[in-house]
């Protein structure tokens, strides 16, 4: 390509299982959804029973991936031109120097995804590289932002006032005015085709916050704007650790006020004053435990800011080594095998293309998507608003069921008979 790196397509949607091809083919899914009723009351042998107990959601990724192989205009790694011709032309009839000098762009940006011509050429992985790698970005903010919103409606539920204020709105300030800047600058600079290098505008956002932008200056007012933020980011962060042990302190004097003091009794009676003394009794509020409690709660937040939005990068790395090793089983086993003539070579290459597809690329990458996925919701999205307090959880039990219809039984038995009904 130019040495001018050209504009992304602002409809690129942020879906990072890239290349799927092996999911193009999901009839046997799609069948499994048609005849359920069928198979739900057969035997089915192990695999089977595993396969069609996650049909849906094999239906969804297989749909999914069909829909990133149009973001990406690929099919088992051959480009194709699906929603018009591409922005970029040869440099001469001949386009030998495609992969070499690179091509020149004598059009308009690709309407919908990834331009095809990049397929092939010096400039590939690197572009795809910096592309994958932004939209990871984009897409953990995203899911942290959600996972904070949720811990909104929780308080909400409970009426928790003091997690709504200080806990809810500087998670938020704090979060995007560092890594949500970092996707506007990404949105922007996708949007405009700029040169900046985003690597030294958050790094000297924090170093000199006050220097000139130069040619990393994406919009007027950035730099105003990066003081600003950062300020906002600094304030958050005493915000989130003081105000919320004192409050509590407060609530807790407020709420036990007048019941330190017990009326004296006779000292003939020692049972009874403790009783009374225990009925008026109440938990000390232990002040440092509170605070150290939100200074780790704090401290956890801000750093895993940082880690968890670095986390998210792990899309990218799943993206890359799925798209190269498409690319590998096509041009290295499918096309060479092709290039002897032979039909017996012809047809060995099919097979091991086939089973490398359906053996790596299906299954071996599926699970691999599925555990990191898995992961990112139990620790980057979930940390923000789960807590695991609550009721402790009681299994189903037929016995403890008996247990429970028995004392209720006596107990309305003792109730009924006190007034007279089974007499």
């Amino acid at each position: 390509m130019t040495t001018r790196r050209p504009r992304t397509s602002c409809t690129l949607v942020m879906i990072l299982r890239s290349r799927r091809p092996s999911d193009q083919g999901w009839p046997s899914i799609r069948k499994q959804i048609l005849v359920e009723k069928k198979l739900s009351s057969q035997k089915l042998g192990d695999i089977m029973e595993m396969t069609f107990g996650g049909r849906y959601v094999i239906m969804m990724m297989s749909i999914f991936s069909i829909y990133t192989g149009l973001i990406y205009n690929e099919f088992f790694s051959v480009p194709f031109e699906l929603f018009g011709p591409s922005a970029y032309d040869c440099r001469d009839p001949s386009c030998r120097d495609a992969s070499t000098v690179g091509l020149i762009k004598g059009g308009a940006t690709y309407p919908f995804g990834l331009d095809p011509k990049w397929h092939g050429t010096r400039s590939e992985l690197p572009f795809l590289n910096s592309l994958k790698m932004k939209m990871s970005i984009l897409l953990g903010v995203a899911q942290m932002n959600l996972g904070i919103l949720l811990s909104y409606f929780n308080a909400k539920f409970f009426e928790n006032d003091l997690n709504i204020w200080y806990q809810f709105v500087p998670q938020m300030i704090f979060l995007n005015s560092l890594f949500g800047y970092l996707s506007l600058l990404i949105i922007v600079k996708w949007c405009t085709g700029s040169q900046a290098d985003l690597y030294h505008v958050m790094i000297y956002m924090f170093l000199s916050p006050t220097d000139d932008l130069g040619e990393n200056q994406l919009f007027i007012g950035q730099k105003f704007l990066q003081i600003v933020l950062l300020l906002l980011a600094l304030v958050a962060v005493p915000w989130m650790l003081f105000p919320k042990p004192f409050l509590l302190k407060k609530q807790h004097k407020e709420r036990h006020q007048g019941q330190s003091y017990t009326p004296l009794h006779s000292a003939d009676d020692p049972v009874e004053l403790e009783v009374h003394q225990d009925s008026h009794g109440h938990e000390e509020f232990e002040f440092s435990e509170v605070f150290v409690h939100q200074l780790i709660h704090t401290i956890e937040f801000v750093l895993g800011a940082v880690s968890n939005t670095a986390s998210y990068l792990r899309l990218w790395a799943l993206s890359l080594a799925h798209s190269e090793l498409s690319s590998v089983f096509y041009e290295k086993v499918l096309l060479l095998a092709w290039g002897f003539n032979n039909v017996i070579i012809l047809v060995i290459g099919i097979i091991v293309f086939v089973c490398a597809t359906v053996g790596v690329l299906l299954v071996m990458e599926t699970l691999s998507a599925f555990l990191h996925a898995l992961r990112l919701h139990w620790v980057e999205f979930q940390n923000k608003f789960y807590e695991g307090d609550g009721y402790k959880f009681y299994p189903f039990s037929f016995a403890l069921l008996d247990e429970i219809l028995g004392y209720a039984t006596e107990q309305l038995i003792g109730k009924c008979g006190g007034n007279g009904l089974f007499s």
